[in-house]
């Protein structure tokens, strides 16, 4: 009796501590997360880098790293630090009137009345919408300019939450293997059911992450490469948000670059116009249709429609990091629902194996 009870109160204070261990680590949720998937990413580089150099662990790891700063985390910063000072310029401009977001609006209204006929349906006004669109951007642009301070502070504290996922992933590398280990002796649900969810954890961040990074990379830089090329201005700042809004399955960069074409169609920059929506729906639409089923749903073992819906919950719920959460607790759902079926359920195992099994290699 006594020792039931003291093993009840041992795994009682077992959970009480591991939540506040958690509830610890909470505000530097954001670092640890992407130490783990650069470490993941980098993984198969980091192996290679090990026989190398005959199995001199550290040095391998810190190898690895270097190589991440120099193709990642340096031209993510550079990038960050350009956008700013486009964003600044660019109130500028409007605040100087040299853009005036209404007039976008009102050439758009007057050259596709059809536009005026579905606002009319919906009771939207369209002086409201033009009031409502140049208050959004002067008001964006204000903050931007007025609040570079802030802004400075939170690149700060940016820096800083790099600078400590660059220290975790170092560890991650060199212990990442013993790590897994550990946590495979502790868990309480079956070595070979630990094995196989780790393995998807490991395949699902790679794939998401690399796809939908690759996807947004290729996608922003043609986006701005178009744009600086029709001469519309603050083309890396528009790059920069295709790419962010590349992250989103099914709209995509369309999202910017529709408005920009059909602005510059009621313009009268129609050559302009028919270019940029030829470019976007061949070439930018194209890489999405292209790569991301290749580089994220293949991977994934998730229908398109999965991956669209975990995508969009993930990044409601999560922020940025959604679009790799999203996908992950959507696989992993998939694989217990498949280890469930398999092991409790023998006559659906020709049924759910596939989605309970994964043959790729260690995290």
């Amino acid at each position: 009796m006594n020792s039931k009870m003291e093993t009840r109160a041992f795994l009682w204070l077992l959970l009480l501590v591991s939540m506040a261990f958690l509830w610890v680590l909470k505000p530097f949720f954001g670092p640890i997360f992407w130490a783990c998937a650069v470490a993941i990413i980098f993984y198969p580089l980091h192996q290679r880098l090990l026989k190398r150099f005959h199995n001199r662990v550290n040095l391998a790891s810190l190898a690895t790293l270097l190589i991440c700063l120099v193709i990642v985390i340096l031209p993510v910063i550079f990038i960050v630090t350009s956008v700013v000072a486009e964003g600044v310029s660019l109130y500028e401009k409007m605040d100087g009137g040299d853009i005036k977001p209404d007039q976008f609006i009102e050439k758009i209204h007057s050259n596709f009345p059809i536009i005026q006929n579905t606002l009319d349906r919906f009771g939207i006004s369209l002086e409201a919408l033009k009031s409502h669109a140049t208050d959004a951007a002067m008001a964006s642009g204000k903050f931007l300019a007025q609040h570079t301070f802030d802004i400075g502070q939170n690149a700060f504290r940016f820096v800083l939450n790099v600078c400590l996922m660059v220290y975790l992933t170092f560890f991650m590398l060199r212990d990442g293997q013993r790590l897994l280990e550990l946590l495979i002796q502790a868990l309480p649900i079956g070595d070979e059911r630990e094995r196989l969810l780790f393995r998807k954890f490991a395949e699902v961040t790679r794939a998401t992450v690399k796809g939908n990074i690759v996807v947004a990379a290729v996608q922003g830089t043609l986006g701005g490469i178009i744009f600086w090329l029709l001469g519309i201005p603050a083309a890396l700042l528009w790059g920069v948000i295709m790419a962010f809004a590349s992250l989103i399955p099914a709209v995509g960069a369309a999202i910017i670059w529709a408005p920009a074409a059909l602005y510059l169609i009621a313009t009268g920059d129609v050559v302009q116009g028919v270019t940029l929506i030829a470019f976007g729906a061949g070439v930018i639409g194209l890489v999405d249709n292209l790569l991301r089923p290749v580089l994220v749903g293949r991977d994934t073992k998730l229908p398109d429609y999965i991956v669209l819906l975990s995508t969009l919950g993930g990044i409601a719920l999560f922020g940025i990091n959604g679009f790799v959460i999203g996908p992950l607790i959507a696989a992993l759902f998939v694989v217990f629902w498949g280890i469930f079926v398999r092991e409790f359920n023998p006559s659906g195992h020709s049924d759910s194996s596939e989605l309970a099994s994964s043959d790729s290699g260690a995290p």
